[in-house]
Order: structure tokens, then C-alpha cells, then sequence
């Protein structure tokens, strides 16, 4: 009788403190990013930004090639969220995005990105120039 009272005290015990632990697992962070594209029929870009993680700053470059319908060029300055980063390192590499956008003048820019680590990142913001683009993208980020 003694013996599933102990059980049970100590799975509440477990369940108690699993719940109470901060996870490591599906942490956000804040992304900044600055970037200039260019193209005509095949787009390219480049730029440089900053990841805020747990109360930290990490500069990261971005280079991107784009295939599609694209013609003319535009600045951009996007901000959003990077979800699922286990670890740093994993924020850095190859992340794909299918989209399109527009610009005359000025416009908004919007972006999904998603890598192979399971990171997604949303961005949104303001952009300049004179830009049509719908295609297929390939980003990749380096951290600095």
C-alpha cells in the first residue's frame, strides 16, 4: 500500500518541476536585417543584420539569389522574429522562401524563411526603389 503512494508522490514530484523548467526548445528572438537586391530575371542580394537571443546580440550576413519573374532593384529594412533556435549555430545556414513583393517608389516587404533546423523567420518593413519579383528564393546567413 506504501509502495504506489511513493509512485504517485514522486511522478507529481516529476510533473511539478518539468513544468516549472524553463524550456530550451521553440525560443524567439528579435531579427533586424538591412538588404539591397537587384536583378533581372535572376535576383541577388545582400545585406547584414543583427539576431537578439536571450539578451544577446549577434551580427549575421545575409546573401540571397532569387529565380522567377524579377526586374529592378530596392533597399529594405525588415524586422520580425526567428522562432524554434535551440542553439545559435543553428540560426546561421540555408533557409528557402517562396514570395514576391512590389515596389514603385517606396512599399512594404514581407518574408517567410524557413532552414533545415526547423528556424523560421518573419520579416516585414519598409523598402525603396522600383522592384516586381515573384519567385523562388534561397537566403543564406552567416553569423559574423
Amino acid at each position: 500500500m506504501l509502495r504506489p503512494f511513493l509512485v504517485r508522490l514522486a511522478v507529481l514530484a516529476l510533473l511539478a518541476f518539468v513544468s516549472t523548467t524553463p524550456s530550451l526548445a521553440q525560443v524567439s528572438g528579435q531579427v533586424r536585417v538591412k538588404i539591397v537586391k537587384a536583378g533581372l530575371l535572376v535576383g541577388g542580394g545582400a545585406g547584414t543584420g543583427v539576431l537578439t537571443y536571450r539578451g544577446r546580440n549577434y551580427p549575421f550576413r545575409v546573401t540571397g539569389l532569387s529565380l522567377g519573374v524579377t526586374a529592378g532593384a530596392s533597399f529594405g529594412r525588415l524586422e520580425g522574429r526567428a522562432s524554434g533556435i535551440r542553439e545559435v549555430r543553428d540560426f546561421a545556414g540555408t533557409y528557402s522562401s517562396v514570395g514576391g513583393g512590389a515596389a514603385l517608389i517606396g512599399g512594404i516587404n514581407g518574408v517567410q524563411l524557413r532552414n533545415d533546423k526547423g528556424i523560421t523567420i518573419v520579416l516585414q518593413g519598409p523598402k525603396a526603389g522600383l522592384e516586381f519579383a515573384a519567385n523562388l528564393s534561397e537566403i543564406i546567413i552567416s553569423l559574423r
